[in-house]
């Protein structure tokens, strides 16, 4: 149905030494003036190094930061976002553990000192992996670790904590060296365009967003297509004549039986991915007072696992090159089902997205988010107990299952989906939130 064709593969910016340059004097400056503060007095009088700063605010903090610099600054309000929130969490996770010894690290195997400072460790990382990538809001970041560092106290702790938040750093961003971002991948259908093949949709006709996306090597998974589903629904079968006849009746932008209650669900559901992954994780930080090490665990486990879902998607995407209800309700006359009628002039309630239908990106991530965050949280049940606020409104989901199932509804509709490439991308999902949690963020033996 489609052929992939990739060109080269991703190759660092040469950017990179200028960036690491300015990193290091300004993690330099912060760190001798940490070195100079050190009171060597302080430590013969006790007999031990005071306890090291480690206040877990610091990670809901530069969540924030990464808020700001990625949606923001860099306008990148889309799935590409994933990708860069999962990069400064798994950073800000191993420089925290690393020195708490709480949780196994990220594919690395170098610990801090027992002594360092995981909170100047998590800020200096945070700040290092989000200028690597975004060097234009040098501003926002420098300020933001200067503020963060002012509230560590000055000494030996502070110093290890920022030379080893500096480390983790570097080693995350080594480990994405050449992992496939940008790279050359392109959607070829076949020409003429046969029944059921995307194209781009109205009203921007946009050609497929990011297709790199599908090749790209994962975080925690395998491969992008380690959870591949089966294809879509044939055309003639039943049950896409089901999910055709249900989009076609309550999708439409001007639906006479989508009530007002789903109509404003559609649109709340449309809203939440990236108030999900960082107002309301830091909202259950803060509610369930999570120590450092337990909050750097949940936003890593949480974004690290959504960006493999959005990888995920976007594999099942390119490779089975799906078409979307506003075209296949616009077409219905060519796809040899008698059971589906077209209708040239419908629309869906909200724009249709640019890339392919099958799975559904938002709950294939919603799948892997809701999954990770029931068994980080621990609280049984499947429970997530998460507060989500979009557009000034707010909603309380008490249970994983709920969230997924107002994500499901929504999309249909939205006029956006078909019903089950939403079902299948919870089901994805929730199968890569299992393998992040089986395989990553487990409990040290001797912490």
């Amino acid at each position: 149905m489609r052929r992939v064709t990739i060109r080269s593969r991703f190759a660092r910016p040469s950017r990179r030494k200028v960036v690491n340059q300015r990193r290091r004097g300004l993690a330099a400056t912060f760190l001798a003036a940490a070195l100079l503060c050190t009171s060597v007095s302080g430590f013969e009088a006790s007999g031990s190094p005071p306890q090291a700063a480690a206040d877990p605010k610091v990670v809901s903090d530069w969540n924030a930061v990464a808020f700001d610099t990625i949606i923001v600054d860099a306008g990148k309000a889309n799935a590409e976002a994933f990708m860069w929130f999962a990069f400064e969490q798994a950073a800000v996770y191993n420089a925290v553990v690393g020195i708490t010894r709480r949780y196994e690290l990220y594919n690395w195997n170098t610990r801090g000192p027992r002594g360092a400072s995981p909170q100047a460790a998590a800020a200096v990382a945070a700040h290092d992996v989000l200028l690597e990538y975004f060097p234009a809001s040098q501003a926002r970041l420098d300020t933001a670790l200067a503020a963060s560092l002012a509230e560590v106290p000055d000494g030996h702790a502070k110093a290890q904590g920022i030379d080893y938040g500096e480390r983790a750093a570097d080693r995350l961003i080594d480990l994405r060296t050449d992992d496939g971002r940008f790279a050359p991948v392109t959607f070829d259908p076949p020409v003429p365009l046969p029944p059921g093949v995307w194209r781009p949709t109205p009203p921007a006709f946009a050609p497929f967003f990011d297709p790199w996306m599908a090749r790209m090597r994962p975080l925690l998974l395998d491969s992008p297509s380690q959870f591949r589903p089966g294809p879509p629904p044939a055309l003639t079968s039943q049950r896409y004549t089901e999910d055709f006849n249900e989009v076609k009746a309550v999708g439409s932008a001007s639906s006479t039986v989508r009530t007002q209650e789903q109509t404003d669900t559609a649109r709340f559901i449309a809203g939440t991915t990236f108030p999900l992954v960082s107002s309301s994780l830091q909202d259950l930080a803060a509610r369930y007072q999570l120590d450092i090490s337990d909050s750097a665990r949940l936003f890593a486990a949480v974004d690290m696992s959504a960006a493999d879902g959005a990888i995920t998607s976007w594999d099942s995407k390119l490779e089975f090159g799906y078409w979307r209800p506003v075209t296949a309700i616009q077409l219905a006359g060519t796809d040899g089902n008698p059971d589906t009628l077209p209708d040239p002039g419908w629309l869906p309630l909200l724009a249709t997205p640019p890339y392919p239908e099958y799975t559904s990106g938002l709950n294939t991530f919603m799948g892997a988010v809701t999954r990770t965050l029931s068994g980080v949280l621990g609280l049984g049940g499947g429970r997530i107990d998460v507060n989500i606020t979009v557009a000034g409104a707010t909603r309380h989901y008490e249970f994983a299952s709920e969230l997924n199932r107002d994500a499901v509804d929504a999309r249909v509709w939205s006029g956006i989906h078909f019903r089950t490439a939403d079902v299948v991308g919870i089901e994805t999902g929730t199968q890569v939130g299992d393998w992040a949690l089986d395989n990553y963020f487990q409990p040290t033996r001797n912490g």
